[in-house]
């Protein structure tokens, strides 16, 4: 059976892969523009993807506070703990609701997605799609097709310490993915006993490893429920932190973006930052300046493993712990409650099964592993590959020389380049489409861009994927040559920004890199749609600390269609 595919786009079928924001936000976006077979398929039970309702527990807090992760069209409500930090219960029920409001009946769960490909006739796309608690099969067709199962739902775990290893091992307790904690932590709290105050025997510990946000979430969880953590990890995460909440006009502005530079300087105090030597000098004078002011902040000791961290400058993992809670994974950890092992490597299991193996030779008598390790590209369940080679979804080798060079002061000296950032470059335009696929107009990603405001960047993508769906007049290239040629350029710079992150390597997740840069990476979107960029105004001397507002974006649909009937007018 061929695909139907229309003169209007908004005629034809797309399915959006996912049900978190972005799957959530695109569809929506989708819907407004006009599109009237739009569906979204979800493998999970529930909306909100990582804020799902069965991936969420008590004491998870975000990045983000009230007001920054959010969608322009539903406000949301004060958080339920009172304060203003975002707990994954008000995650949780902000994406319920605006599911709830917005997509009803769009939304099909339970559908576990693989063998995407483009049909046999040359136009659309064939998924095989399977329901989870039927076990039913079938194959459908869709004109057009948008993946948004992000970076976050697919684990990677080391083979020594994968539940294979343990069980060759002997070893007795739990071996999970900290993705699976809410299913298994009843399990684990009932297998592994509290510590008892005044015993003559230390209990085994909760092995946790990884250095990320999961990992100290996780810890900080268990020992608040009275078992014994210890983690493991070769470095934190950064983080900010202060006594009291940072102002809105440093925190929601482009302030700590523009200490931060991009693969272009738009600005000419963006210039005079990352092109001069006193621009340098100000930009690491700031940012060692919010690092050391986040370890007083926590009242973390200078010689304490807390403080080995990656840098806050160099890298996209940085946490915001806002103001410190007694609760919290830095506050356990200084009263003793996490043992935390860093700079250390966990290499494995004891033949006794008894204990987790540092690449040092100590041994860590363990209850149970939990793996904080990352994740592997959602995509490949979904494509095999021959189609992810086909479509330009899979890393390719990398340029070993380039032309293209970026004479910015705050970039040198830089850390040695990764190995794998050598051999590998993404081809996602933008992180949005295959350079591959540029000129069919038929496929693209949401969700693949590094953003610590998802609610916004997201937002303002789907509406530059809704516009390339319908063929509406952008700043884009035109052929893959030329799509081809601006993702080498992009991944030249990712390589010269983050050289220790080998961004290709999950392109689901890091597909490109937008993380204090976000407001400028929203604008090179909008000016890819022919619209406004800098959109929260000021004058010479204020705008850097002009709030940004989700209110700014509100209306780009409006926008867009503004434009579009100008030009059939002309």
């Amino acid at each position: 059976m061929s695909v139907k595919v229309s003169k209007d786009p908004r005629a034809d079928s797309v399915a959006v892969i996912g049900s978190g924001v972005a799957g959530l936000i695109t569809a929506y976006t989708l819907l407004r523009d006009g599109f009237t077979d739009v569906q979204i398929l979800t493998r999970d039970a529930y909306v909100g993807g990582v804020w799902a309702r069965d991936r969420i527990y008590p004491g998870l807090y975000l990045n983000n506070i009230h007001g920054e992760y959010r969608l322009s069209q539903l406000e949301m409500p004060p958080p339920i703990a009172g304060g203003n930090r975002l707990s994954g219960d008000d995650m949780n029920k902000y994406f319920e609701t605006f599911a709830s409001k917005f997509l009803q009946g769009k939304i099909q769960f339970n559908l576990q997605v693989q063998n995407i490909r483009r049909h046999p006739s040359g136009q659309g796309w064939s998924l095989e799609v399977t329901d989870l608690q039927s076990g039913v099969k079938e194959t459908r067709q869709y004109a057009r097709l948008v993946v948004c199962t992000g970076g976050a739902s697919t684990p990677r775990m080391p083979d020594e310490l994968s539940p294979n290893a343990a069980a060759a091992a002997g070893f007795k307790g739990p071996v999970f993915h900290s993705v699976d904690f809410v299913s298994r932590v009843k399990e684990l709290l009932l297998t592994v006993p509290p510590e008892k105050p005044g015993s003559e025997t230390a209990p085994a510990s909760v092995v946790v490893v990884g250095g990320g946000k999961s990992a100290q979430d996780v810890c900080a969880y268990l020992a608040n429920e009275g078992r014994k953590v210890t983690l493991v990890c070769h470095d934190l995460d950064p983080f900010t932190a202060a006594k009291k909440p940072l102002p809105d006009f440093i925190r929601r502005s482009r302030f700590l973006s523009l200490l931060s530079p991009h693969i272009h300087l738009r600005t000419s105090l963006e210039r005079f930052l990352h092109t001069t030597w006193l621009g340098k000098k100000f930009v690491h004078f700031m940012w060692q300046g919010i690092s050391d002011s986040a370890f007083q902040a926590m009242d973390i000791p200078k010689e304490s493993p807390l403080r080995n961290t990656v840098s806050m400058f160099w890298h996209i993992r940085v946490n915001d712990e806002g103001i410190p809670r007694p609760d919290g994974f830095h506050a356990l950890a200084l009263q003793g409650k996490i043992d935390v092992l860093t700079p250390s490597h966990a290499a494995g299991f004891s033949k006794d099964g008894t204990s987790i193996l540092l690449d040092d030779g100590r041994a860590i008598r363990a209850s149970a592993l939990i793996l904080a390790t990352g994740y592997r590209s959602s995509w490949s369940p979904l494509f095999d590959s021959q189609c992810m080679e086909e479509l330009g979804l899979t890393p390719h080798p990398a340029e070993q020389q380039t032309k293209h060079q970026w004479n910015y002061t705050t970039l040198s000296p830089s850390p040695p380049l990764h190995p794998e950032a050598k051999k590998w470059s993404s081809s996602l335009f933008r992180g949005l489409v295959p350079a591959k696929n540029i000129a069919r107009r038929d496929f693209a990603v949401n969700g693949a861009t590094v953003s610590p405001n998802n609610g916004y960047t997201l937002e303002v993508a789907s509406h530059w994927i809704s516009s390339y769906f319908l063929g509406d007049d952008m700043r884009i290239p035109e052929t893959p040559e030329e799509a081809f040629a601006e993702t080498e350029r992009v991944a030249a710079w990712l390589k010269r920004r983050y050289p220790e992150i080998p961004t290709a390597l999950n392109s689901s997740h890091t597909g490109n890199v937008a993380f204090w840069t976000w407001p400028q990476n929203a604008d090179d979107l909008l000016g890819d749609m022919g619209l406004r960029v800098m959109r929260s105004g000021g004058n010479a001397l204020t705008w850097p600390f002009k709030i940004i507002e989700l209110e700014e974006i509100k209306h780009l649909k409006e926008e867009r269609d503004a434009k579009r009937a100008a030009k059939l007018a002309s």
